[in-house]
């Protein structure tokens, strides 16, 4: 099995195993976003997959952290797999236009890997994966974000060549933290 996988009602069971033990795929609302996310695939298991998948931004609106609602980007969203096992989430969000990110997101990819499957490369070998998917897109380059203190992701953008563009001010929504972006150019690899 690949380490990326296209989110199916095969691999659900273990995502829904992950959510109920508390881990989310968005970082920033944490356990809200896993309350949402187990509703919505309680309500319709096929629904929510098909979700994961919307490269013309037919889904409804996201939620920020402070509740806010934005108008949804083309995105796709894979679940990372290793050794038979659940191991996290990567997504990818672009401009239809294929131009700058709205002010209201922060990166085009964002990842997350579950506590009992860390420290093992997951997130550097995914997020070279995911970079192939952007190419494949006809993006550029990509913009990461994290937070000034996440070593870890730092690192796994770092291992792409990515490169420290500055540090920043999260918009309000994300409740004025201090944020640090990189960018990984795309034809550059």
């Amino acid at each position: 099995m690949p380490l990326l996988v296209r989110p199916s009602l095969a691999e659900l069971p273990a995502y829904v195993a992950a959510l109920e033990r508390g881990w989310s795929a968005d970082n920033l609302r944490g356990e809200a976003a896993a309350r949402e996310e187990l509703a919505r695939i309680e309500a319709d298991p096929q629904a929510f997959l098909d979700g994961l998948e919307d490269p013309l931004a037919l889904g409804p609106p996201v939620t920020l952290p402070d509740g806010s609602r934005m108008a949804r980007l083309p995105s796709l969203r894979r679940w990372i797999w290793s050794d038979g096992a659940f191991g996290g989430s990567i997504g990818l969000r672009w401009p239809a236009d294929l131009g700058p990110l709205p002010p209201h997101v922060l990166g085009h990819i964002g990842y997350a890997v579950v506590p009992w499957q860390r420290r093992r490369g997951l997130a550097t070998r995914a997020l070279g994966e995911m970079l192939d998917e952007a190419r494949r897109i006809g993006l550029r380059e990509v913009d990461l974000t994290t937070d000034p203190d996440n070593l870890a992701s730092q690192k796994v953008v770092l291992a792409h060549g990515g490169r420290f563009v500055g540090a920043f001010e999260k918009p309000a929504a994300y409740g004025r933290a201090p944020g640090w972006r990189y960018r990984i150019d795309l034809a550059a690899r």
